[in-house]
């Protein structure tokens, strides 16, 4: 019967103006030498006091051609809340800026812990909402996604949003339609944080002592709670699209199990990619894959309730 829907509301829209659309899936890239010219790029945008609350804004100059797809894609880096930057994972934007979308790449507090680098992604929001005369990004069809820590972000955020227990709660005035998490964390910070404190690598061990580094050794469970998206998770969540690889040496498979349990239990909604040998980052090939399967996801969300 969702079959049968779904071919009738596509067969209305063919062909009427009203229904305008596009697939993202099939919408060619452009070219390097399109590239040069589909975005007004402005960077180090400070959204707050700190000197690393800063994000580079890609604004698209080819809306029309997005039609019904024009989603605002905000990304945040990986690095474990203790390194990186928004510059050295351009990887992960640039399938987005090639099919022409706006595209805003994070910085956020680095060394501060898990919810600094939480509040700072809220603070984005709203920030974007208050500067929309500015940027004039569709704000109600908004993609949180991330890398590693930036990953984790973007699903405590993503799940969080319609929660009132929440620590950092969202205003009105924007909507959160999907979560694409790259290897983020999303339940079993206790055995994450443990993994980092106990490596034999002290850069490990000082990732590890500055996820919560007000506490010291290992964090309660009462807090590491508020930061999983396990914790917040609801069918009434956005979409989710989540990657991780059987042998990562960061965050435990394991930990994605529960997760991943209730993200398939609708399938038409999310959609999980586990990679058996994949480590804790995608390989070139594997981001490839994943991007393909993105853009299909994304098509999707037009018909989602």
């Amino acid at each position: 019967m969702k079959y049968t829907t779904l071919f009738v509301i596509v067969s209305l829209c063919t062909g009427l103006a009203s229904c305008a659309s596009v697939e993202l899936a099939t919408l060619p890239d452009k070219s390097p030498e399109a590239l040069k010219t589909a975005h007004l790029v402005l960077k180090d945008e400070a959204y707050g006091p700190d000197t690393e609350q800063k994000f580079d804004i890609y604004i698209s100059n080819n809306l029309n051609e997005l039609k019904n797809n024009n989603f605002t894609i905000i990304f945040l880096h990986g690095g474990g809340y203790y390194l990186s930057d928004k510059s050295s994972e351009t990887q992960y934007i640039e399938p987005y800026l090639k099919k022409g979308m706006n595209v805003v790449n994070v910085n956020y507090r680095l060394k501060r812990g898990i919810p600094a680098a939480t509040e700072d992604l809220t603070r984005v929001l709203h920030f974007l909402k208050a500067h929309n005369d500015k940027y004039h990004l569709n704000l109600n069809k908004i993609v949180l996604t991330g890398f590693s820590a930036g990953g984790h972000i973007s699903s405590n955020v993503g799940a969080g949003a319609n929660n009132d227990n929440y620590p950092f709660p969202l205003g009105k005035g924007f909507k959160i339609v999907a979560v694409i998490n790259f290897s983020g964390p999303v339940a079993g910070l206790a055995l994450v944080e443990k993994g980092f404190i106990d490596h034999e690598m002290p850069l490990y061990k000082e990732v590890g002592n500055a996820l919560f580094p007000s506490i010291s050794a290992y964090t309660p469970n009462d807090t590491l709670v508020k930061y999983e998206p396990i914790t917040y998770f609801d069918q009434k969540d956005p979409a989710f699209f989540l990657w991780h690889g059987g042998k990562d040496n960061q965050i435990p498979p394991a930990t994605f199990v529960e997760f991943v349990a209730r993200l398939n239990e609708n399938q038409q909604k999310n959609t999980v990619v586990f990679v058996p040998d994949g480590s804790h980052a995608p390989t070139k090939k594997e981001l490839a894959a994943a991007y393909a399967r993105i853009f299909v996801f994304l098509d999707k969300l037009k018909y989602i309730k």
